[in-house]
C-alpha cells in the first residue's frame, strides 16, 4: 500500500512565470534560500533544498512538470516517490496542483504535505508577492 497527496495553490503570476520560478536555479535560490535546480527537460536533474531531495525529470511541458523524488534520510530500500506539478491559468494568475504519490507510510506523506506548504509553496508565494508584484 502506498500513500498519496494532492494539493493546490494559487499564485498571482502567470503560469509561464511560475514555471520559470520553479525551474531556474538562480530564482530557486532567491525564493527558497537554498540551492536547487529542476531542469525542465525529460531526463533532467531535480535537486532541491541543498540536495535534500533529488530525482529525475520524467516530463516537462508548458503546463506540467513531473519528476521522481527521494530524500536524503530515506534508506536505499525506500522507493522513490513521484511528483507531478500541473499549472493552469486562473483569475489572472496561476493555480498549481501538486500530486505527490507513492509514499511508503502515511506519516511520511503527512510530513511532506507540511513540507510542501512550509518550504516550497509559502516561500514561493512570499517571493511573488514581495518581488514580482511590486514591479507591475
Amino acid at each position: 500500500m502506498s500513500f498519496d497527496l494532492q494539493m493546490s495553490f494559487f499564485f498571482s503570476a502567470p503560469p509561464a512565470r511560475v514555471l520559470h520560478l520553479i525551474t531556474d536555479a538562480t530564482l530557486i535560490r532567491k525564493w527558497s534560500g537554498e540551492e536547487g535546480i529542476i531542469e525542465a527537460k525529460e531526463g533532467g536533474v531535480m535537486s532541491l533544498f541543498d540536495g535534500w531531495a533529488t530525482g529525475t525529470v520524467t516530463e516537462a511541458g508548458t503546463n506540467k512538470l513531473s519528476f521522481s523524488w527521494k530524500v536524503a534520510e530515506w534508506t536505499d530500500e525506500t522507493p522513490e516517490t513521484m511528483v507531478q506539478l500541473s499549472l493552469r491559468g486562473k483569475d489572472g494568475g496561476c493555480e498549481v496542483t501538486v500530486q505527490h504519490t507513492g509514499f511508503a507510510t502515511e506519516d511520511e506523506m503527512k510530513r511532506h504535505k507540511t513540507g510542501w506548504n512550509d518550504f516550497f509553496f509559502d516561500p514561493l508565494e512570499d517571493y511573488i508577492m514581495i518581488f514580482e508584484n511590486r514591479n507591475r
